[in-house]
């Protein structure tokens, strides 16, 4: 893998994250607790052998640029081994990044010195673990131009992905970015073949490819879209489907590229038996972590009138946690919480730092970092209320707070 180079590219708006998205970019926005959701391309990087990673950054980058100077500065420049950010630099020309392809193209630069043999490129908003050394091997034995990690979805959701159809040795005979009617499976009716945006390219054909489709006037400059629908009949362009070897079922992989899909990818994890396992030592998902006390929980006075116990059920709580004397059911909290005295957090995500007041109520909610919830507010159990008090709320009513209502919310409070 010394002579893989790993591309992420981190630079899209996610403007459908937002509120989440509104101050950063959709790699850094907090997953699962402990984790930025950039977090498992780098650690499905580090754990295949890769030690070459650049960060292709555009929108918001500020956050995610501190996480990785946090976090990930610990290969050493000395062997070879670095996790490098680089942000949109205009070499090529005045425009920032039109497309996927584009934000590779304008980097040829940076890239061409490495002098790698092959190039992934990665997506680092997906949440998943695999192992790309086993990606980057299928792709040289089948002498392939290009590779692309593919998995089987619904119908559906094929309208968001770009979908491809393979002959009986997995070759690609088409693709299509986005399509209103995707071709199902030969085997399914039911499904098609999804790509995950996860491409191995031969380095000097990708350079090639980029640098024909730059002069085309009419392309978006998009991989999906222009790149691989040009490439499947001039060369031999793979599928790689992403199964489990033993058992050929597709592995664990989500886009949370939406709210809701973003809300149930953490409810994944709090399942008594999570397809997502966080707790796999052999491959684990590194990140940056904020020095903290373990998590409190305190008060357990269950007589009188009114009861209050500070516990946790079917729940992830991080470091730093105080749970005085409120309840947190079927949730994820971020380091720092505080969860105050007969309050109640139920199917929820806090991000670090929040304080729920005294007898608040939280529902089927996401709430940014630092927000304090003032006593008695209740959130998530009416949808026209939260709307009111400018809240963003779902179409599967999932009620999310940002940065900017939860200042509201404080200044409210104070006065």
């Amino acid at each position: 893998m010394r002579r893989v180079l790993a591309l992420i590219l981190a630079g899209g708006k996610g403007t459908r994250l937002e509120p989440l998205t509104r101050d950063r970019a959709k790699p850094a926005v907090p997953f699962g607790g402990d984790y930025r959701i950039i977090d498992f391309t780098l650690s499905n990087c580090i754990n295949s052998g890769l030690r070459q990673l650049l960060i292709l950054t555009q929108y918001k980058a500020a956050s995610l640029s501190r996480h990785i100077d946090l976090g990930w500065r610990f290969l050493c420049y000395e062997l070879g081994e670095f996790v490098d950010v680089v942000p949109p630099q205009q070499r090529i020309d005045e425009n920032w990044y039109k497309g996927t392809a584009d934000a590779v193209y304008q980097n040829i630069y940076s890239i061409e010195r490495y002098r790698s043999d092959h190039i992934l490129i990665l997506s680092g908003d997906h949440i998943y673990k695999m192992d790309y050394a086993q990606l980057v091997k299928t792709h040289i034995e089948n002498n392939a131009a290009a590779t692309i990690g593919c998995l089987p979805v619904s119908l559906a959701e094929g309208t968001q992905f770009g979908v491809m159809q393979v002959d009986g040795k997995h070759r690609i005979i088409n693709f299509e970015e986005k399509p209103s009617s995707p071709k199902s499976l030969p085997a399914d009716p039911t499904q098609c073949l999804a790509s995950m945006g996860i491409y191995v390219f031969n380095t000097r054909f990708l350079f090639e490819e980029l640098c024909r489709d730059a002069t085309v006037p009419s392309s978006s400059h998009d991989f999906g879209k222009d790149i691989i629908p040009h490439i499947i009949d001039r060369a031999t362009v793979q599928a790689y489907p992403f199964e489990d070897k033993n058992t050929g079922r597709k592995q664990y992989w989500r886009d949370v590229g939406t709210l809701d899909a973003f809300y149930e990818a953490n409810m994944d994890l709090v399942n008594v038996d999570p397809e997502l396992n966080l707790y796999d030592q052999s491959w684990p998902i590194r990140t940056y972590h904020v020095q903290q006390p373990p998590a409190k929980f305190v008060f357990a006075q269950g007589a009188g009138d009114r009861p209050r116990i500070g516990h946790a059920l079917d729940s992830m709580v991080s470091a730093g946690c105080i749970l005085s004397g409120g309840t947190v059911r079927h949730s994820v909290l971020s380091p720092g919480v505080r969860v105050n005295s007969w309050a109640e957090v139920d199917d929820s995500i806090l991000f670090e730092g929040v304080d729920v007041g005294r007898g608040a109520r939280i529902r089927r909610s996401i709430v940014d970092k630092r927000i304090r919830i003032p006593e008695g507010m209740q959130i998530g159990y009416d949808r026209n209320t939260d709307l009111a008090r400018g809240f963003t709320v779902t179409e599967t009513g999932i009620t999310v707070v940002g940065k900017a209502e939860g200042m509201q919310l404080s200044n409210q409070d104070d006065e």
